[in-house]
């Protein structure tokens, strides 16, 4: 079997990667890891959209758990000097890296089980 022909774990491989990327560049700027690990999860609470019903709990859960709002957060830490805002970056990066990396895709509006994962 040929890794590089199995997307499914090209992607959790990517995931995998982000994690540690992530994880390597938070301590190289001195984050304080009590932040790191109170944050970490915080992401998370994006699930709770789904206690209003699937639809709003995939669109919550899905504009957290994409890489596009931490890049600009990123982006906009780094241009204006505000390394809190790096570091918040970092953890959520983090945050999506292990998601990734144990399977936990974005999600549809069907349920949340059904994930992008599960169609690659």
């Amino acid at each position: 079997m040929n890794p590089l022909t199995q997307p499914r774990w090209l992607l959790h491989a990517e995931g995998g990667m982000l994690l540690s990327a992530v994880t390597l560049a938070y301590g190289s700027i001195g984050g304080a890891w009590w932040l790191y690990a109170v944050l970490f999860f915080v992401p998370d609470l994006a699930a709770l959209g789904y206690l209003v019903n699937v639809r709003v709990g995939a669109t919550t859960y899905n504009a957290v758990h994409t890489i596009l709002l931490p890049l600009l957060l990123l982006g906009w830490g780094y241009y204006s000097a505000q390394p809190l805002l790096v570091q918040f970056a970092f953890i959520w990066f983090g945050h999506i890296g292990l998601d990734r990396l144990f399977g936990f895709g974005l999600k549809y509006p069907t349920k949340f089980q059904d994930t992008h994962l599960q169609h690659v």
